[in-house]
């Protein structure tokens, strides 16, 4: 939850549009999803982790370094849609969109709509589970 002050002062909790899961795969690694409110998968882990407290943590450090992170559209490696991915300074992927989109436009309005839930959830505490 977050605080926000409205138009007469008073203070009210805001529910936060975002949430995190983490997932165990077949081969045994962890990876986060984000979803949205509406119950969709925004983004997900660009690699699995060992442990789970590995996939938090990066979750956590997501959250709290994403605006020094840069992000890109790109064509899938089939070439047939495109993709958005979040790059750290050393060029490691560390979330990727959920889906491939048709189009250019769309995959990047859902790349901007993850940084905006993302920003969102840097005040939110323990927001992976």
């Amino acid at each position: 939850m977050t605080r926000t002050d409205g138009a007469d002062g008073a203070g009210r909790a805001e529910a936060v549009r975002a949430r995190c899961r983490i997932d165990i795969d077949t081969d045994g690694g962890y990876g986060w999803r984000m979803i949205a409110q509406n119950g969709r998968v925004v983004a997900v882990s660009a690699h699995a982790f060992g442990a789970y407290g590995d996939c938090r943590r990066a979750f956590d450090e997501l959250r709290e370094s994403h605006r020094d992170q840069t992000g890109a559209v790109q064509h899938t490696p089939s070439g047939n849609g495109w993709i958005w991915l979040l790059r750290e300074a050393d060029g490691r992927a560390t979330a990727v969109s959920a889906r491939a989109y048709e189009r250019h436009s769309t995959c990047r309005a859902a790349y901007e709509r993850f940084r905006a839930l993302l920003a969102e959830m840097g005040d939110v505490t323990g927001s992976c589970l």
